[in-house]
């Protein structure tokens, strides 16, 4: 998998990075007090759930895109719609799209065949690749959540409107940038962090 991300950015076959996280809508019981002079806006301990949000995070490193889309949940039937946008709107041109995602059991090749009818083929223009058990943390699309939670997501949202709102306006700020994530682990470092998911030869 490492040596995916080593591979140079070809928008022919784009390496995409999946993966997904909750969101909780919670809502304010009282207004906020507005800040003053050295005293920053204060919000009441009590709040008001609203649910919960799926949020899939598709990313590409090295060509600095993003997408998120929001849903109910994060069944099969979410995860399918999701691939199918990814090649069939996001890239219609790719020759192949290299995905990168963890070992979800929703994260399955079958997945696309299972839900639809009539699988279109697209299915078979998708390259898997995934993390170690226990290693997640090498999926870069990680590391763009954690952006997100820190620029936009870091206070109570209320509804899945203002949601699916914040999140569009920061996705489109982000690829105006189009930041790409500096990958700096590689194969070399793995062999060391990780060496007890190398076989050994005697």
């Amino acid at each position: 998998m490492l040596e995916v991300y080593r591979r140079s950015p070809d928008d022919r076959c784009p390496v995409v990075c999946v993966d997904e996280t909750s969101k909780q809508l919670v809502a304010e019981t009282r207004v906020p007090q507005p800040p003053a002079p050295g005293q920053p806006v204060r919000y009441d301990y009590e709040y008001r759930r609203h649910g919960v949000c799926n949020l899939f995070m598709l990313a590409t490193p090295k060509q600095g895109w993003r997408t998120v889309k929001v849903t109910a949940r994060r069944t099969k039937r979410d995860f399918a719609a999701v691939l199918r946008d990814l090649v069939d709107v996001h890239f219609p041109q790719a020759k192949k799209v290299v995905l990168v995602c963890d070992n979800l059991n929703t994260h399955h090749p079958s997945v696309p065949c299972e839900t639809f009818p009539r699988p279109r083929r697209g299915a078979s223009r998708l390259e898997w690749h995934y993390t170690p058990k226990h290693g997640s943390w090498l999926n870069i699309a990680e590391i763009e959540f954690a952006a997100l939670a820190a620029q936009c997501l870091d206070r109570r949202i209320a509804s899945e409107a203002v949601l699916r709102a914040e999140i569009a306006a920061w996705v489109q700020a982000r690829n105006a940038l189009g930041t790409p994530v500096h990958w700096q682990f590689t194969t070399e470092d793995a062999r060391i962090k990780l060496l007890h998911l190398y076989p050994t030869f005697e």
